[in-house]
């Protein structure tokens, strides 16, 4: 599987987003099924909402009701792990969605992403120091 930020299924929607040909290419080049968590895709529905109107996020809902991804659950296990991480990246300002998706790489045992936050995904670790491979902006 490989993990999806926000910035990617943004790109995707918004044919005005600088990397949106580069998400499109990329998609279609995917051939493992691709997976989010709850935090990535309340700031992908608000973001698209803001920027692009209330079609896009039922449009985005409706692509994960029919299947194009799955969804992570956060457990109150992982409050824990997510309070470290969010203290260890404060510098970043790491936020919810970014310290899900580190849970999601520790939990896959993989961190190939698709991303478009270069800066963040270039220094996070999962596993405390295992480096993210993002597939989108290589």
């Amino acid at each position: 599987m490989v993990m999806v930020d926000t910035g990617f299924w943004l790109a995707l929607a918004n044919k005005k987003d600088e990397h949106h040909e580069k998400a499109k290419s990329t998609m279609a080049n995917i051939n493992s099924p691709l997976i989010t968590t709850w935090p990535v895709m309340t700031e992908t529905c608000y973001l698209l909402l803001m920027r692009l109107g209330a079609q896009a996020p039922v449009a985005f809902i409706k692509s994960y009701g029919g299947g194009a991804f799955k969804a992570f659950d956060l457990s109150e296990k992982h409050a824990g792990r997510i309070h470290e991480l969010m203290k260890d990246y404060a510098n970043l300002q790491m936020d919810l969605a970014d310290a899900s998706l580190v849970i999601l790489a520790e939990h896959l045992g993989h961190g190939r992403i698709l991303s478009s936050d270069v800066r963040d995904f270039n220094v996070y670790r999962w596993k405390d120091n295992k480096p993210f491979e993002n597939l989108f902006l290589k």
